[in-house]
């Protein structure tokens, strides 16, 4: 770049740096602004803007424009620090004394920048509006993610509202967004136990199954609420389109989930069964012990699944189903006090709606259910009437436990807790 140019550009680090060995070596303004391809005044006020304290407790802090009780003549004017003079490097008896180093200038000039750039660039109504669209989703249980794929018109991006949030913005905190993920050092590598159904039925079994048929399996598990509940919830999570079905089982026993497994075929007939679920993958828990009960079709002919299990303590295998388990916690929180006893179809059908009705980024904005529409109208409609569920807009999504007290409220019911 020639210096015609350069003389309208931002100073940078080289500049500093040929600024302070010039100070050092007693040069005049006028040399070193033709030795950078810059202005006098611009050396000039690069030196006066930049200079610290050399001294004393206040070593290190930039000086201000008009310092007082400036003594030195070198300090009122060119070279304006004890740069280049004798005495730099020892005392000189003076109270005050000021010098310009070129890595504490570049860091004053980033700093300048970055809090130059601090605060929002939208007038005032337009983020009172925006900050009022960001809380409602927030406070209905809504990620950064999920708001900015809803709201194209707000033009942000996640990590834009995470910033806003921990400056305090809009008045809410890091705290008010949903949990962060946070991970557990690993562990030394264990020999997986073999799994107690036979080596046909085992993880091994299921990761030698072609691609498309694990990536269309079913991943099965079961939800407890407290210690002292008879029921708990079955829920079988579709890996093609994440959807999440819930069902309500009278006790936590082989032949519920059976019994559970059979009704659901029944209202989506054999051959829909077999397409959602015709291979589950599951753990070793004791409800899930009957493998042929779980197999065999109600209707009569050919067994409807194929189950396979993950290895023992080896519930991650399934992680998919373990963490979306974190959404239907979003509406049925932990330490709450809520029993599952207290549950009804209902209320089963109101969580999967909302749950299944959230946009996810993974799977490009769209919802669950949207997702399975547009893979296979049929069964979708099938498995929401048969589950009770419907698709809800983005506005009227809420994932609190507020909102499924206040739908017990309207058909006369106590809230869970």
């Amino acid at each position: 770049m020639d210096g015609d140019n350069r003389a309208y550009c931002r100073i940078d680090k080289a500049d500093r740096e040929a600024i302070q060995n010039g100070l050092g070596k007693r040069k005049g303004c006028r040399e070193i602004a033709r030795s950078i391809g810059r202005s006098p005044a611009a050396v000039t006020e690069e030196v006066r803007r930049h200079r610290t304290w050399k001294d004393g407790e206040r070593r290190g802090e930039v000086v201000p424009a008009d310092p007082q009780e400036v003594s030195c003549s070198h300090l009122r004017g060119w070279p304006w620090t004890c740069n280049g003079c004798m005495a730099y490097s020892r005392k000189c008896g003076r109270r005050q004394r000021m010098e310009y180093k070129a890595a504490l200038a570049q860091a004053a000039s980033e700093k300048t920048r970055s809090e130059s750039r601090r605060g929002i660039n939208r007038r005032e109504e337009d983020f009172e509006r925006i900050a009022f669209e960001i809380r409602s989703a927030i406070l209905d249980g809504k990620s950064p993610g999920q708001i900015c794929l809803a709201k194209p018109h707000l033009g942000l991006a996640p990590s834009t509202l995470y910033r806003w949030a921990e400056r305090g913005y809009f008045s809410m905190s890091p705290m008010d967004f949903r949990r962060r993920v946070g991970y557990r050092p690993r562990k030394g590598h264990v020999a997986p136990k073999p799994t107690p159904h036979g080596e046909e039925r085992s993880y091994a079994a299921f990761c030698a199954l072609p691609e498309d048929e694990r990536a269309r399996a079913c991943e099965m598990d079961t939800v407890l609420g407290k210690a002292r509940d008879d029921r708990c919830l079955l829920t079988l999570f579709l890996r093609p389109c994440k959807a999440q079905t819930v069902l309500l089982l009278a006790e936590k026993t082989s032949s519920a989930v059976t019994a559970a497994l059979d009704s659901l075929e029944r209202a989506l007939g054999k051959p829909l069964f077999e397409r959602l679920l015709g291979i589950i993958l599951t753990d070793n828990g004791v409800e899930f012990a009957d493998t042929a009960a779980i197999e065999a079709s109600v209707l009569g002919g050919d067994a409807r699944c194929k189950v396979y299990y993950c290895d023992v303590r080896a519930s991650q295998q399934k992680g998919a189903c373990e963490r979306n388990h974190v959404e239907l916690r979003k509406m049925l929180p932990k330490r709450r006090g809520i029993s599952f006893d207290d549950l009804t179809e209902r209320d089963c059908a109101f969580v999967m709606s909302h749950v299944n009705s959230q946009p996810r980024p993974s799977l490009m904005g769209m919802s669950p259910l949207r997702m399975l529409r547009a893979a296979d109208e049929e069964a979708r409609d099938a498995l929401c009437a048969a589950l009770g569920m419907e698709e809800i807009p983005f506005d009227a999504l809420t994932l609190t436990l507020d909102a499924v007290n206040a739908q017990r409220a309207e058909r006369g019911l106590e809230p869970l807790a």
